[in-house]
């Protein structure tokens, strides 16, 4: 499966535009789910193409203030598609047919087996989650996803005698085994070292004043990459 991921990645433009060609040209933009784009291209290491390029620019502008939303939202990505009887025990296939184009043979949906749902019924189903489960190893990459989001950050000295002045709130977007997003308090100190513009913080006493959301994340080979937005 390792394999797989890795030869068909680029393939994913053309995948996309399979799913519009019957598709009115205003329309086609559309045809698939951004999430999903987002979560095979992710898991490559977002490969050179457009289709990756616009999944990666959607996962940035989440994160830029304001608000501060998942830059993955899975639930958002139908991957419970599937006509077979029994599902393999490998998980990972399900990226795959999450982006597979309509085919008169199979139904996009269906849940339960035999029984037709429409994509969009289907997604009201699950609001805050992967449709299947996710909670092997082949979907690391997902909750390897962190936001910190540094919502205020300030350093200086004060009063007659120099003290020094610090203030800071910093909150941390975590993902579940699920795919379930969720934020919990943070610090300065549990900043990766990727971060830039708090080098300084608790050394002596230089004027600080920072805000910015940093996500980093692993993929599915475990190769690390980040972004930072400032603001």
């Amino acid at each position: 499966m390792h394999y797989l991921i890795k030869k068909l990645l680029p393939s994913v433009a053309v995948a996309f535009t399979v799913t519009g060609l019957s598709l009115p040209m205003s329309a086609r933009a559309q045809t698939y789910p951004i999430d999903c784009a987002i979560l095979l291209c992710l898991s490559g290491g977002w490969p050179a193409s457009v289709p990756c390029a616009r999944a990666r620019a959607e996962f940035i502008r989440r994160i830029t203030p304001w608000p501060v939303e998942p830059p993955l939202q899975i639930w958002r990505c139908p991957m419970g598609a599937s006509y077979e009887g029994d599902r393999p025990p490998n998980n990972a296939g399900r990226i795959f047919e999450a982006l597979y184009w309509p085919d008169s043979r199979r139904p996009l949906q269906s849940l339960p087996r035999d029984k037709f749902v429409p994509a969009d019924q289907a997604l009201r189903l699950v609001q805050d989650r992967a449709d299947i489960d996710i909670s092997g190893p082949e979907f690391n990459f997902v909750r390897s996803i962190r936001v910190f989001d540094v919502r205020y950050a300030r350093q200086y000295e004060a009063g007659s005698e120099g003290d020094c002045e610090r203030y800071a709130t910093v909150v941390l977007g975590t993902y579940g085994t699920q795919g379930d997003f969720s934020w919990q308090r943070s610090s300065i100190t549990a900043l990766p070292e990727a971060h830039v513009g708090l080098e300084r913080w608790g050394q002596n006493c230089p004027g600080i004043y920072h805000r910015s959301v940093f996500v980093d994340w692993r993929d599915y080979d475990g190769n690390y990459d980040f972004e930072q937005v400032n603001y």
